[in-house]
């Protein structure tokens, strides 16, 4: 079977994407797979053109890629694909709707507000360390981190809501930062993430080599981390992932969770945590894709000769 990987497109997250998509291409050849590379960012009539025969894996990160417009695209053209849904990709995508689902179904979230500019300053919240960040988005891309008040100028606050009328604002949540990957419906290695001192795990952070990644943490204690682990599982469940997911927690001092972020196309460059997170379960970058291949054809009924 052919596997068309897509990477690019064109979110602020193209250049992370086109180096996941090669990761995981070159990973597919290397494990025997017929592989075909294409960027979506000029459009999808492409799609009309790729046969029936051929599995789908959308690389793809932030808008266009995790809000489910790929996946109805892929759905219409009745094309196998890895990964959630249409319906669950754009819902996960919806940072607000994700926190609220998970209170209702209690997974622990930070005290939460959807705001609009005007409301900002009166906000309860905003008088304390908060993170604000738009509804849509991903990778760090549109997150202010507001850990002292007096550093933050208002060019900073207009900055968010310049992208989106609304945005989620929350409770800075101080403690350990630790992120657990999901593959199918269980729960991978915790990792602790761990920013540059005096620094955030921001977008720069995330992918210049300056945080230090540990895994499995060297403080979080078992206990924590097999609690974690199962409610990296429920959020995968809850919000109908499918194949593989990424959640990112904070662990308080006194040791309780706190989930903040559900990502359904997680990283998947040699720099990225879902693979350093695999590797520690004993998986290959090349064994990962068997498994994304075997799930596709596990869950698309397809017949293999």
């Amino acid at each position: 079977m052919k596997i068309l990987v897509l990477g690019g497109g064109r979110s602020p997250e193209r250049e992370v994407s086109l180096r996941s998509a090669k990761t995981v291409a070159d990973a597919g050849r290397a494990a025997g797979f017929d592989i075909e590379e294409k960027n979506p960012a000029d459009g999808l009539n492409f799609l009309d053109e790729v046969t029936k025969d051929t599995m789908v894996f959308p690389i793809l990160h932030g808008a266009g890629g995790e809000d489910g417009v790929i996946q109805a695209a892929l759905e219409e053209r009745g094309l196998p694909f890895l990964g959630a849904d249409s319906a669950s990709s754009a819902a996960c995508f919806d940072k607000w709707l994700t926190l609220q689902a998970f209170k209702e179904y209690g997974v622990p979230t930070a005290e939460s507000q959807l705001i609009k500019k005007e409301d900002f300053a009166r906000s309860e919240l905003s008088q304390k360390p908060y993170v604000l960040k738009v509804v849509h988005g991903g990778s760090s891309i549109g997150v202010l981190i507001a850990r002292d008040l007096s550093k933050i100028n208002q060019e900073q606050v207009d900055e968010i809501f310049n992208m989106e009328s609304r945005a989620v604002l929350e409770e800075l949540v101080d403690g350990i930062e630790i992120t657990i990957p999901v593959l199918d419906d269980t729960a991978l290695p915790v990792i602790e993430i761990v920013p540059p001192t005096g620094g955030e795990f921001d977008y720069d952070n995330k992918y210049n080599g300056k945080t230090t990644e540990i895994c499995p943490p060297a403080t979080v204690s078992t206990v924590i981390q097999k609690e974690a682990q199962r409610l990296a599982e429920k959020a995968h469940k809850v919000r109908n992932c499918r194949h593989l997911s990424r959640t990112d927690f904070m662990v308080r001092p006194d040791g309780s969770l706190v989930v903040f972020d559900i990502n359904t196309i997680p990283g998947l460059t040699d720099q990225s945590l879902y693979p350093k997170s695999a590797a520690v379960a004993g998986l290959t970058m090349p064994d990962l894709v068997k498994r994304f291949v075997d799930m596709v054809i596990r869950d698309y009924s397809i017949m293999v000769f």
